[in-house]
């Protein structure tokens, strides 16, 4: 996309301001997106537009001022607004250092999803929609969602940036109903990226295998309850690493002392099979080059063989901490930068799927997730798996349906003994503080040899 936004203007602003704070930052936005919405075969709704905003931060005495504006002709108003925000306001912000970058990000996009109609846009979520429905699904739901954009950077540090990004989802989501029994089936593709991630695929598959998983769960036994050994795949992997531990990793949760992780730096939380990566530079859905700090993105490793060694913190959170900043402050250009997560993993081992699934005697292997919730502050979670099967003798046998897996954070990082060879990240996006950001989460296959398993009410 073509930006009719002038740098030289926010330099002006910047440099007006120099004198008078301790320090300033701008970051401008303009986007272009497309969501459509088709329940049971009948479009429901097409939105499509494009925004431009802008916002101004400035630390002034310890104390941050912040304002906003969609009317990026008023920014340097704005920025009388948040000196004034921050002269009102008592505290003692401080920012690790970082350092100063200046570069231009192209977009990733083959096939960007402004050059693509949206006729065949609808054809596709029809697409989806037609390979969906088979035989006892009784509703579908296909939501499709795109965007492009470019944002600019700059501080009074001299940091100047330009980057451009896309992402494109498709999200599905079946009923299926036989006898009084419903069950559902749920599956996402997508990519920071062009829409040449929804064009490789087999879209009428990707229907299909969302649908069956739904029909499957009709005939399924519900579980039992107890301590059993479990194995999880890769989605429900990297839920649990996202949700339980990614959380309780992030700086402003340990320093509101509402993480288990608190005090526990450089310490075991996790057997030696468990390495946790945050990556916010590696091609999944929570891709960013640079943070809305500026900070430019890696390999964060959180936990080393069952290590704590990182956590994920902003510049401010990271000055509190005595660490340095890694690049995981984010948030839309309408708001301040918090601490979040990008795309986070359980690093891959060496077992093939055939020896995790040997090593259970009687057990059960969960797939997938349909949500759940987690505390973090004491550690506890509970998560309801998609669908499940028991395992015995080292075999897959009857399907399972409703099934929780719930238990303690560290507990179950500690059970891990053996981590597979294979690996799948998938998208989604993350909600915390009113804030929500495209995220990616995986692993592998992961047997735990022991945690507690019972039926959804």
């Amino acid at each position: 996309m073509e930006s009719s936004l002038n740098t030289d203007i926010f330099e002006i602003i910047i440099h007006s301001l120099e004198n008078k704070v301790d320090y300033v930052d701008i970051r401008v936005g303009e986007n272009q997106s497309t969501s459509m919405t088709m329940k049971d075969g009948k479009i429901q709704e097409i939105r499509s537009g494009s925004d431009c905003g802008g916002c101004i931060r400035i630390l002034k005495d310890g104390a941050w001022g912040f304002a906003f504006t969609t009317q990026i002709s008023k920014l340097e108003k704005m920025a009388q607004s948040a000196l004034k925000l921050a002269r009102s306001l008592e505290s003692d912000v401080k920012l690790a250092g970082i350092e100063t970058v200046t570069d231009k990000v192209k977009s990733n996009a083959k096939l960007k999803p402004g050059d693509v109609t949206i006729e065949e846009k609808k054809e596709v979520i029809s697409d989806a929609d037609h390979g969906a429905s088979i035989e006892k699904i009784v509703s579908t739901t296909v939501n499709y969602v795109d965007m492009e954009g470019r944002t600019i950077f700059l501080n009074s540090e001299g940091t100047s940036l330009v980057v451009e990004d896309a992402r494109v989802a498709m999200f599905l989501n079946a009923v299926a109903a036989s006898d009084g029994v419903i069950q559902f089936g749920h599956k996402s593709i997508g990519g920071a990226c062009g829409f040449e991630t929804i064009q490789k695929e087999d879209i009428e598959k990707f229907g299909r295998t969302a649908s069956s998983k739904a029909v499957r769960l009709l005939k399924a036994d519900p579980p039992p309850s107890g301590n059993f050994p479990i194995l999880m795949d890769p989605e429900l992997t990297g839920v649990f690493i996202h949700e339980a531990l990614g959380h309780a990793a992030e700086a402003d949760l340990i320093l509101q002392n509402d993480s288990i992780l608190k005090g526990k730096m450089e310490t075991k939380i996790g057997s030696e099979h468990v390495t946790i990566v945050d990556d916010a530079n590696m091609n999944a859905f929570g891709y960013y080059p640079y943070d809305g700090e500026g900070v430019k993105t890696k390999e964060n490793i959180l936990v080393r063989d069952g290590i704590l060694v990182s956590l994920m913190s902003s510049r401010e959170t990271a000055s509190k901490l005595q660490i340095e900043s890694s690049g995981n402050a984010r948030s839309a250009v309408s708001e301040q930068p918090i601490v979040r997560m990008s795309n986070t993993y359980l690093k891959p081992g060496d077992y093939k799927f055939e020896e995790l699934i040997e090593g259970i005697d009687k057990g059960i292997y969960l797939r997938g997730s349909r949500g759940g919730q987690v505390d973090t502050g004491k550690g506890i979670f509970q998560f309801n798996a998609a669908e499940s099967f028991m395992v015995d003798g080292g075999e897959i046998k009857e399907p399972l349906r409703d099934v929780s897996l719930s238990g303690n954070i560290l507990e179950i990082l500690n059970k891990v003994e053996a981590v597979g060879s294979d690996f799948k990240m998938s998208v989604g996006f993350c909600g915390k503080a009113g804030q929500t950001v495209p995220v990616g989460d995986g692993g592998p296959h992961v047997r735990v040899s022991e945690a507690t398993v019972g039926g959804v009410m």
